[in-house]
C-alpha cells in the first residue's frame, strides 16, 4: 500500500509523521549529547597529556636544575622537535635578572606568553591553565607552574599544545556520528513505514469487505479482526442488518398501502360504470388519474427503499438482451432495429426490476420516435467509485433543447399523437436519482435524441 502523506487527515500519514518527528528529535538530541560527551572526554585527555608533560619537566628541573636532562627523548613526543608543530615547552628562570630561557626546538626563536601576565589565576599547587597566542598566531592551551629548586633557582615551567588535533578528532567523530545517525534514520523510517502498513492492514481488509457487501458479493462482515477493530466490524454488521430490516418493513408497508387503495378505487370505478351520465364519466376519469398517481408514487417509494439497500447487484448484459428482444418484436412492424449490448462483467448496484424499468422506458421512448434504428451502449467510468454510463441513441426527429427539461416532467406529453401516459422519462429521472444517478438528454450523432443514463456500477 502506498502511503498517502499529502493529507494530514490520513491515519497512515499521521502515524508515519509522528514516528519520524519523534525519531528525529531523539537522534538530534542524542547526537548533541554524544558530541558534547566526546568533546569533554577529548579535552580531558588533552589536559592529562599536557599535565604529564608538565610534571615530567618539573620533575627533571627539580632534580637537575635548568641544565638538566629534560628533552624530547624524555618527553617521548617528536612534535617538540618540529618547528611550528603546535607543541612547545619552555623553562624560564625567574630569580635571575637575565631570565634565562630554555625551550623546545619547536619554538625555534619564539617564546610562550606567561599566563600570570594574561590575568589567569593560580590553582591549588601553583598551577595555571588557560589559553594564549602561539608563535604563529594559533590559539594554544597552556599549563604552567612555578617551582623553587632552592639554591638552584626559581623556574617557570610551561607546556603548550594546539587544540587543532583535538578539534580534528572531534570533527571526524561528528561526521561519523552524522553518517551513522543518517543511516539509522533511514532504517527507522523504513521500519515506521512497515509498521504503519502492517498496523493498518485490518482497516484495509475491512474496507475490502464493505466494498464486497456494497457490490452484493456477501451480506455481512465475516473475517476475524484485532480487538481494536472487532467492535467496529460488529457495529457495522448490526447497522447493515438494521438497514435491511427497515427497508423490508418499508417495502411491506408500501405493498399494503397499494392493496388498500386499489380496492376502494376498483369499487368506485365499477359503480361509475353501472351509473350512466356525465357524473359517472367524470368519476371514471378522475379515478384513472388517481390510479396513475398512486402507481407513480408507490413505484417511486419502492425505488427509494430499494435504492438505499446494501448488497443489491444486478448483471446488466442479460437485462439489456431481454429488453432488446422484447422491443424488437414490439416495434418490428415499424422496421426499427434495436442493437447494442453490455460487457457481461458489468453490474448495476441496485434491483434488477429498477434497471429494466429505467432502460426499458428509454428504449420505449426511442422506439416510438426512431425511423429505423435504436442503439444502446454501456461503459464504466472511474475506478474507486465506478459509474455506469448507459447511452441510447435513435435516428428520429430529436428534441429541441428548450423542450428537454419539460420532457422529463411527470405527466408531460409533448406529442399527444404518440401513445403513453407521460410518466416514462420522469420515472427514469426519479429512479436514477434514488440510486444517486442522473439522466441527460442531448443531440444524437444519428440525428435523433441521445439519452445518457448514469448509475452506480461495480
Amino acid at each position: 500500500m502506498p502511503l498517502s502523506f499529502v493529507s494530514i487527515r490520513s491515519i497512515a500519514a499521521r502515524l508515519f509523521l509522528t514516528a519520524a518527528a519523534m525519531s528525529s528529535v531523539v537522534l538530534i538530541v542524542a547526537s548533541i549529547l554524544l558530541t558534547a560527551y566526546y568533546r569533554s572526554e577529548a579535552e580531558e585527555v588533552f589536559e592529562r597529556r599536557l599535565d604529564v608533560y608538565l610534571r615530567a619537566i618539573v620533575a627533571d628541573v627539580s632534580e637537575s636544575g635548568q641544565e638538566g636532562r629534560t628533552g624530547p627523548g624524555q618527553l617521548g613526543d617528536p612534535q617538540f622537535e618540529l618547528p611550528g608543530s603546535g607543541w612547545y615547552w619552555q623553562i624560564t628562570r625567574l630569580d635571575d635578572k637575565s631570565h634565562d630561557i630554555k625551550a623546545s626546538r619547536s619554538l625555534f626563536a619564539n617564546t610562550l606568553p606567561k599566563l600570570s601576565e594574561l590575568g589567569v589565576a593560580a590553582e591549588v599547587g601553583g598551577f595555571r591553565r588557560g589559553y594564549g597566542p602561539g608563535p604563529d598566531g594559533r590559539r594554544l592551551r597552556i599549563v604552567e607552574r612555578v617551582i623553587d629548586v632552592g639554591d638552584v633557582g626559581i623556574y617557570l615551567v610551561q607546556v603548550a599544545g594546539s587544540g587543532e588535533e583535538m578539534e580534528e578528532q572531534i570533527a571526524r567523530f561528528r561526521f561519523a556520528l552524522i553518517v551513522a545517525f543518517a543511516a539509522l534514520a533511514i532504517a527507522l523510517a523504513i521500519g515506521a513505514a512497515f509498521q504503519v502498513r502492517f498496523g493498518l492492514r485490518p482497516l484495509r481488509q475491512l474496507q475490502r469487505e464493505l466494498a464486497s457487501i456494497r457490490g452484493g458479493e456477501r451480506e455481512r462482515i465475516i473475517d476475524a479482526y484485532p480487538s481494536e477493530v472487532a467492535p467496529l466490524a460488529e457495529e457495522l454488521n448490526l447497522l447493515i442488518s438494521a438497514n435491511r430490516d427497515i427497508l423490508e418493513r418499508a417495502r411491506t408497508q408500501v405493498g399494503n398501502l397499494a392493496h388498500a387503495l386499489k380496492t376502494p378505487l376498483s369499487v368506485i370505478v365499477n359503480e361509475a360504470d353501472s351509473a350512466p351520465g356525465q357524473l359517472a364519466g367524470k368519476v371514471q376519469e378522475q379515478a384513472q388519474i388517481m390510479r396513475d398517481q398512486i402507481s407513480f408514487y408507490l413505484d417511486r417509494a419502492r425505488a427509494a427503499a430499494r435504492g438505499g439497500a446494501l448488497g443489491a447487484a444486478t448483471q446488466i448484459a442479460p437485462s439489456i438482451e431481454a429488453l432488446l428482444r422484447a422491443f424488437s418484436k414490439i416495434y418490428g412492424d415499424k422496421g426499427v432495429i434495436f442493437s447494442g449490448g453490455a460487457d457481461p462483467r458489468l453490474r448495476f448496484l441496485g434491483e434488477r426490476q429498477d434497471l429494466e424499468e429505467m432502460i426499458g422506458n428509454l428504449l420505449d421512448n426511442a422506439g416510438k420516435w426512431a425511423k429505423s434504428r435504436v442503439t444502446i451502449d454501456v461503459c464504466v467510468e472511474g475506478a474507486s467509485r465506478p459509474t455506469l454510463r448507459v447511452t441510447i441513441d435513435d435516428d428520429g426527429p430529436g428534441l429541441a433543447s428548450h423542450l428537454r427539461a419539460a420532457a422529463t416532467q411527470r405527466g408531460r406529453r409533448l406529442d399527444e399523437t404518440k401513445p403513453g401516459s407521460g410518466l416514462g422519462l420522469s420515472i427514469v429521472v426519479d429512479l436514477a436519482a434514488a440510486y444517486g444517478g442522473s439522466l441527460q438528454l442531448n443531440d444524437s450523432p444519428s440525428g435523433g435524441l441521445h439519452a445518457e443514463l448514469r448509475l452506480p456500477g461495480f
